[in-house]
């Protein structure tokens, strides 16, 4: 499954074989096609910053409610992304900006505090019920829903970010169904981030509450070693194949398994390290234990047709497995480039 960021890059890659997107960030879609905080549309004639309010009154020409620049735009914009694999599945991440972030969006200054450490601040779940941006959430929501129901992508899955507690899963379920968005409903999926420590230690509790784990290594690295992992001066002790973070990965892996719940690693530990990568691959090297990983497959010839160099040896290989350690690559630089989630068996 492919990760996408930016919904013009599902017209470029839509014809790469893949079983759906395995995480599309909400966030970026924001930033890159409204580049409007939700609060100040939801709360526009409360802006004090003139220029962000003659900005956002330019922007959202032929509105006659702001909010729906909002949730048409979002709506649109991972419509792009649905569309390219339907029926396939597309887990749309909500958004997990940090307060700094959303802060740099037109009129968040007025929305957002300041913290020290927004990296495990006001980010993610908390955010979805606080009433600091509850009335965002709600348009975020409202988008999916349309998504789902108007514009009949009910291919998409909806994954909730840094959640830290069962009890602010409950809190978020509880407000995404006041929203319309009810887990189970029409078929909708909603999958966990399994970026915290305690997603792992109460994985049960989690997989009672969402379909799946999306295990993000980038966050789930920073919290078990306690590595701030945007510090240079710790950046060498950002490790993702460190024998703590394995065995949260393959820990996780194997409870969220037992407890009937899907299980995926979409974090850049798939891509940098060896030792995550190997089974998530298909490969034989490190984390012992993690189970049957499914194999990415790369269709040469589809490559080929559109328009990538393959080397003589590739041309000659219909399916070629990557191997991150232990044997030669034949795969196209482009198609190394590409992040894609592992979903495991």
């Amino acid at each position: 499954m492919l990760n996408m960021a930016n919904p013009s890059a599902a017209f470029r890659w839509w014809r790469l074989p893949c079983d759906g997107v395995g995480l599309a960030r909400m966030e970026f879609v924001i930033n890159s096609a409204i580049k409007v905080h939700p609060m100040a549309m939801v709360h526009f004639d409360r802006l004090t910053d003139q220029a962000a309010k003659a900005d956002i009154a330019r922007m959202t020409k032929g509105h006659a409610d702001k909010t729906g620049f909002f949730v048409d735009g979002l709506a649109r914009g991972l419509s792009q992304i649905a569309a390219v694999v339907y029926p396939r599945p597309v887990i749309v991440r909500m958004s997990d900006f940090k307060t700094n972030e959303y802060a740099d969006l037109l009129g968040g200054r007025e929305f957002e505090p300041h913290e020290e450490n927004p990296m495990i601040g006001l980010r993610g779940a908390s955010r979805y019920y606080s009433p600091r941006y509850e009335e965002g959430f709600a348009l975020e929501c409202k988008a999916i829903l349309r998504l789902r129901k108007k514009m009949g992508f009910d291919n998409v899955v909806v994954m909730i970010p840094f959640c830290r507690t069962p009890l602010e899963a409950d809190r978020v379920l509880q407000v995404m169904e006041k929203h319309g968005l009810k887990r189970g409903l029409d078929g909708l999926e909603v999958y966990v981030m399994g970026a915290i420590p305690a997603n792992v230690i109460l994985a049960e509790d989690f997989a009672r509450r969402f379909d799946g784990f999306s295990i993000g290594s980038n966050d789930l690295t920073q919290l078990t070693l306690g590595v701030d992992r945007d510090s240079e001066e710790l950046a060498a002790l950002f490790d993702e194949s460190d024998p703590a973070v394995l065995w949260m990965i393959e820990s996780l892996i194997a409870r969220g398994h037992s407890a009937g719940a899907k299980v995926g690693l979409c974090g850049q530990a798939r891509r940098r390290s060896r030792a995550v990568a190997g089974p998530a691959a298909g490969g034989t090297a490190g984390c012992a234990g993690m189970g049957t990983c499914q194999y990415f497959r790369l269709w040469t010839g589809m490559v080929g047709r559109i328009g990538y160099p393959i080397s003589p040896r590739a041309k000659r290989l219909r399916y070629r497995t990557i191997f991150p350690t232990g044997c030669q690559r034949v795969v196209p630089p482009a198609w190394r480039l590409i992040r894609a989630t592992c979903w495991i068996r």
